[in-house]
C-alpha cells in the first residue's frame, strides 16, 4: 500500500501547526509528532534535516521510514496528523530497527488500534 496523496502532509503550515501543537515521542532513530486533526483519516509527512547527512542520506532514511509506514497505515487510529522526524542515528538502521522503532513510538502515542476496539473505517 503506498501512502495516498490525500494521507500526505505536504504544506509549510501544517508541518508548523502539528510542531507547535503536536505531542513530541522521541526513539533514538525517530521522532514522532502527534496532532489531532478534524479528518476521517490521519495524515503523515516524513522529514529528515541537515544533520543526518548529505542528500543521499536524508533520502534513504525517509524512503525507509516511508517503506515502513506504508504496512502500518492501516493499523493507526484515524483523524490525527502525524510528523516522522529521521534521527542521525536512522542512516544506518536496518528495516526491521526502523519498524520496531515506529510501532514502538505509535504504541507510546496510543495511536495503534487495538484489536478488541471497532472503528469506523
Amino acid at each position: 500500500i503506498r501512502v495516498k496523496r490525500y494521507q500526505r502532509l505536504t504544506k509549510s503550515n501544517d508541518f508548523q501547526r502539528v510542531r507547535r501543537n503536536g505531542r513530541s515521542y522521541a526513539h533514538p532513530l525517530i521522532v514522532l509528532i502527534a496532532s489531532p486533526n478534524d479528518l476521517v483519516y490521519s495524515r503523515f509527512g516524513i522529514t529528515a534535516g541537515k544533520p543526518i547527512g548529505n542528500a543521499v542520506k536524508r533520502n534513504r532514511s525517509k524512503r525507509v521510514i516511508r517503506a515502513v509506514l506504508q504496512s502500518m497505515i492501516p493499523e493507526v487510529i484515524p483523524g490525527w496528523d502525524l510528523i516522522l522526524i529521521a534521527r542521525k542515528p536512522s542512516v544506518g538502521a536496518s528495516f526491521h530497527q526502523m519498524e520496531n522503532a515506529l510501532k514502538g513510538l505509535l504504541q507510546r502515542a496510543k495511536l495503534i488500534k487495538t484489536k478488541d476496539i471497532k472503528y469506523a473505517n
